[in-house]
């Protein structure tokens, strides 16, 4: 087994991350790894990824939804070719901090037969994807935030 993680701090609620981590059709506008998700994250339902780590060829997957945990954890599980083979356990968690800001992190976890004679890809081409998203994630959320927090002007009033 290999497990790749990353964390960020992101100043924003649980509830602000997790909306936009489960708006699957707006993916292709921020988010620069997984490039798309189509389906329900409903336990045991099937979605559709496709991810594209920078400078590599865009893979698709069909994983299954393992846990749904309302704003605080969103996980599957995919195989590649066959179970046993190449497996991954993908998962987004969300923990409130104190001062109310979201620590999410993005994991997965690599099992089977094949994952040793990839661990030297997965720990650049992943790990780096995983840290463009976190980055595109902050940026979207903390952007959000920024927009509800800012007075709204009636039109035709200047600044």
């Amino acid at each position: 087994m290999h497990q790749i993680e990353t964390q960020i701090d992101i100043a924003a609620s649980s509830a602000t991350v997790w909306s936009i981590l489960m708006d699957f059709p707006a993916y292709p506008q921020w988010n620069p790894f997984v490039r798309s998700i189509s389906g329900e994250a409903i336990l045991g339902k099937r979605l559709r990824a496709s991810i594209q780590p920078e400078g590599r060829t865009a893979m698709t997957f069909r994983p299954n939804v393992s846990v749904v945990k309302e704003q605080e954890e969103l996980r599957w599980l995919g195989h590649m070719i066959l179970p046993g083979i190449f497996d991954g356990e993908h998962y987004f968690q969300l923990n409130c901090l104190a001062n109310g800001q979201t620590r999410f992190t993005q994991g997965e976890k690599f099992s089977g037969l094949l994952v040793g004679l990839f661990v030297s890809q997965l720990e650049g081409a992943t790990r780096a994807g995983f840290s463009a998203m976190n980055a595109a994630l902050k940026s979207r959320a903390e952007g959000s935030v920024s927009a509800d927090l800012t007075p709204s002007r009636p039109s035709g009033v200047s600044s």
